[in-house]
């Protein structure tokens, strides 16, 4: 079985062709960063209209790599939620003229779910080795621009979250100190690359909802804690120790997402702890992970922990296998949830 994936959930205009052994046949990636930098964020009206110029182009490129063409493919995913409404649009309303005119099964494939089975994807490199159906039961850390979850899922198709965060996502909050400093667009890599220098004990931010039970996740006080911290600096004090603030304030973020993630596994005792999702590629948060885990820890490969297509296809492939099909109607749904997707018992 072999499926073209679509993925138009946020910024980034992804194809993919992925076959049912979770082999990356192609994966095309459209960026917008360029488009959205001066803006310091992702404007949602020009990223609808960035999708609609660049994906049909995407989608002939994933098929032309992977030598193949629309009547070669056994079935059509596509990101139907969550996301922005007008990017997802762009990707359903094209899965849907392809699915029509080529008589292919219509998949719908949530975004996070998708996330999880990045796990699952492999291609020529063969570094890092995927996950299989072995590795079940998997807790999967989601953490990206705009998702902060823990999920538990002990087989293909079944989800329940433990915990989501209540208000901004951890990639969210980077982002956001991120602009504040003026550090430019997209935040979290170049947080990444500047704390890298600095001294993550410079100073304590406060820890969020420390000691309470559950797996939920804040994040908003800390963003506003860290806002704060930089406007009570002189400009010149700021910039001295820049390094070391950046640092200390990506290592906080860090610390809430690993303290809640080894507390779920050592409550729920899963085989694997996959970390998935932009973030997933930050160094500190897998360098903590490393250092503090007693289950294995799993991440994707690099170009599979952002947004891509190649992870909705396989997602889609999973979901063929037990005959999940959407007709004409499918819609969007920007504010869907991963257990909207699950099978249930």
């Amino acid at each position: 079985m072999r499926i073209l994936g679509i993925e138009t959930s946020c910024d980034d205009t992804a194809a993919a062709v992925v076959d049912d052994t979770g082999l990356v046949l192609s994966s095309v990636i459209s960026s917008q960063d360029s488009f959205h930098k001066k803006y310091d964020g992702i404007v949602p009206e020009i990223a609808s209209r960035r999708h609609m110029a660049t994906i049909i182009a995407s989608v002939d490129e994933a098929l032309l790599q992977a030598g193949m063409r629309i009547r070669d493919v056994d079935g059509i995913a596509v990101t139907y939620g969550p996301g922005l409404i007008g990017s997802l649009l762009v990707g359903v309303e094209t899965a849907k003229g392809l699915a029509y005119a080529s008589g292919k099964p219509l998949i719908p494939v949530n975004h996070l779910e998708g996330h999880v089975m990045a796990s699952f994807l492999r291609d020529t490199a063969g570094e890092p080795q995927p996950l299989t159906g072995e590795d079940f039961p998997v807790l999967a850390l989601i953490v990206s621009g705009g998702h902060t979850e823990l999920v538990y899922t002990d087989r293909w198709l079944h989800y329940r979250v433990l915990g989501a965060t209540r208000d901004d996502a951890a990639g969210e909050t980077l982002d956001k100190f991120a602009k504040y400093l003026g550090l430019g667009y997209p935040g979290g890599p170049v947080i990444q690359r500047i704390g890298a220098t600095g001294d993550a004990s410079y100073h304590q931010f406060p820890r969020v909802m420390p000691g309470r039970a559950g797996y939920e996740f804040s994040f908003s006080g800390l963003k506003t804690a860290g806002i704060n911290y930089a406007k009570s600096l002189p400009a010149g004090e700021l910039q001295k120790h820049l390094a070391d603030i950046v640092a200390s304030f990506e290592s906080a973020v860090i610390g809430e997402l690993v303290e809640k993630s080894l507390k779920a596994a050592r409550d729920l005792a899963p085989r694997t702890l996959a970390v998935v999702g932009g973030v997933a590629a930050n160094m500190r948060l897998r360098e903590s992970f490393a250092r503090r885990a007693s289950v294995r820890v799993y991440f994707p490969s690099m170009k599979y922990c952002t947004d891509n297509a190649a992870m909705i296809a396989y997602a889609g492939i999973r979901r063929a296998m037990v005959d999940i099909r959407a007709g004409m109607d499918l819609d969007a749904c920007s504010s869907l949830g991963i257990e909207e997707s699950s099978l249930g018992e």
